[in-house]
C-alpha cells in the first residue's frame, strides 16, 4: 500500500517538472513567424485611360420650317425615312399662289407689250424730229414715257418672280441627304409661316462634345504631337464600345468661368447609322505613362476611402502605409506616391496580419 502511494507521488512530481517545459515549447511555436508572399512594385510603361461624358450631335441637323401659310396637301415621307438632297418632303396647297403667279405673268406680258410699243414710238419720234416735223419737247416726252414703261416692266418682273417664289415655297425639299425625324403636322393641317414641320439629320458623321478641366487640358496639349489629331474611343450608353475610332478636331477658345472646364470636339464616322443626334456616351482618351509603378490590387485595402498596403521593413515586420492610387486596372493599380520601387509589400493575407506583425517573407514575382 505504501509502495503504490509512493509511485503516485513520484508520477505527479514528474508531471509537475515536465509541464513548464511543454508550455515553453508551445509558446515558442506560437511566436514563430508565419510565411507570407511579398512582392516588389513593378515598373513598366502602361496606358492611362481618361473618360469624359459626351453629347453626340449629327454633323448636319436642320429644322424644316414652312416659309408660307397654307394647308398641308401631302406628306411625301415617313418618320425615320432616309431621304436624298432635293427630294420633296411636303406639299402645301398652292392654288392661291398659282393664281397669283398667273396674274403676275399676265401683268408682265402687258407691261412688256406697252414697253415694246413705246420703243417703236420713240424710234418714230426720232425720225420725225430729224425731219423737224415734231419738236424736241415731244421727243423728250416719248423718251420719258419709255423710261416709265421700263420701270413698270421691271416691277412686273419682280412681282412675277416673287409670286413664283411663293409657289416654290409650297414644295418643301430636303436640304441635304439625311434621316427624317418626327412629323407633328399631318396632311390637312393648317400651318403658319415659319412653323416647324420636322427636322432632318445627316448622321454619316457625328460630333462629340465633352468638357475637360484645366489640368487635363494642359496635360493633353503638352503631351500630344501637334502635327496629328489625337485619336479617341467612344463608350456607348449601354457600356459597349463603338466600333469606330474618332479624332479630336478642335476646342473652344476659352474656359467656362463657372465650371473651370473647356469644351473639346471629336469627330466619328458613323457608317451604320448607330449614333443618333442628341444621344450620349463617354469619350475615352488614352495616353502612355512612362515607368509607372504597378502593384497588385489584392495587396491593397481601404480604410475610410484611403488605400493602404503593408510594407515589409528590414526586420521583416509589417508597416501599414497609406498610398495614393492613380489609374485602376482589372488586377493592378498605379501608385502615384507613398511607396518606393525598392520596398517590398505583402502580396496577400492582409486580413490575418496587423501593423507590426513579424513575418517570414517569401518573394513572389510581380507580373
Amino acid at each position: 500500500m505504501n509502495i503504490k502511494v509512493s509511485s503516485a507521488i513520484l508520477f505527479a512530481g514528474l508531471c509537475t517538472l515536465l509541464l513548464p517545459i511543454s508550455s515553453c515549447n508551445n509558446q515558442k511555436a506560437s511566436e514563430e513567424a508565419k510565411s507570407f508572399e511579398v512582392v516588389y512594385p513593378r515598373i513598366a510603361d502602361t496606358v492611362e485611360i481618361s473618360e469624359f461624358v459626351t453629347q453626340i450631335y449629327a454633323i448636319q441637323n436642320t429644322e424644316i420650317r414652312t416659309r408660307t401659310k397654307g394647308f398641308i396637301e401631302s406628306v411625301k415621307v415617313d418618320e425615320g425615312q432616309a431621304v436624298k438632297e432635293g427630294q420633296t418632303l411636303f406639299m402645301i396647297n398652292n392654288k392661291v399662289y398659282q393664281q397669283q403667279l398667273l396674274k403676275a405673268q399676265a401683268i408682265t406680258k402687258s407691261a412688256k407689250a406697252e414697253l415694246t410699243a413705246a420703243e417703236i414710238e420713240l424710234e418714230n419720234s426720232k425720225k420725225l424730229l430729224d425731219k423737224n416735223i415734231i419738236s424736241k419737247t415731244e421727243y423728250q416726252l416719248a423718251i420719258a414715257k419709255l423710261e416709265g414703261l421700263k420701270a413698270q416692266y421691271e416691277q412686273a418682273l419682280a412681282e412675277e418672280s416673287e409670286a413664283s417664289l411663293r409657289v416654290s415655297f409650297t414644295d418643301i425639299k430636303a436640304p441635304f441627304d439625311g434621316v427624317i425625324n418626327r412629323i407633328p403636322k399631318k396632311m390637312g393641317s393648317l400651318i403658319e409661316e415659319g412653323e416647324l414641320l420636322t427636322t432632318i439629320s445627316n448622321n454619316k458623321e457625328v460630333f462629340c462634345y465633352f468638357n475637360i478641366s484645366e489640368k487635363e487640358y494642359l496635360d493633353f496639349i503638352l503631351s500630344r504631337d501637334t502635327n496629328t489629331n489625337q485619336k479617341v474611343l467612344l463608350r456607348l450608353a449601354n457600356g459597349e464600345m463603338f466600333d469606330q475610332t474618332g479624332v479630336i478636331e478642335t476646342s473652344e477658345s476659352e474656359f467656362d468661368p463657372n465650371t473651370g472646364n473647356i469644351a473639346f470636339r471629336a469627330r466619328f464616322a458613323n457608317p451604320h447609322g448607330i449614333l443618333k443626334h442628341g444621344s450620349n456616351g463617354k469619350i475615352l482618351i488614352q495616353h502612355t505613362i512612362k515607368n509607372a509603378m504597378l502593384i497588385p490590387q489584392k495587396s491593397t485595402f481601404e480604410i475610410q476611402d484611403k488605400v493602404y498596403v503593408y510594407v515589409v521593413k528590414d526586420d521583416n515586420t509589417l508597416e501599414q502605409r497609406n498610398i495614393e492610387i492613380g489609374e485602376r486596372y482589372p488586377h493592378f493599380f498605379t501608385v502615384i506616391s507613398g511607396l518606393n520601387a525598392d520596398e517590398k509589400i505583402l502580396y496577400e493575407g492582409l486580413d490575418i496580419v496587423n501593423n507590426g506583425t513579424k513575418i517570414n517573407p517569401i518573394l513572389k514575382e510581380n507580373k
